[in-house]
């Protein structure tokens, strides 16, 4: 199956937003509590969406994805 435009935008995107949250951590300019409250208010901003846009199942996806980043620690060096 042939990528999108979208799906590599949305992967450089992610890729590019996970390493900057953890340079941010890194060099101690956030604290592993505000990351993940950023993350937690990015999902939860998909999970209120009431769907209006006729996307409710992106919507959806993106916030289990954004959750799953968060149980796995992925963007925040777990000290």
């Amino acid at each position: 199956m042939p990528l999108s435009q979208a799906d590599v935008a949305g992967t450089a995107a992610l890729a590019i937003c996970e390493s900057l949250l953890l340079a941010l951590n890194d060099r101690n300019i956030l604290p592993e509590r505000e990351i993940i409250g950023i993350l937690q208010d990015a999902a939860a901003a998909h999970t209120n969406d009431p769907g209006n846009d006729g996307k409710a199942e992106l919507h959806a996806a993106v916030a289990t994805l954004i959750n799953s980043i968060l149980a796995g620690g992925n963007s925040v060096r777990r000290r």
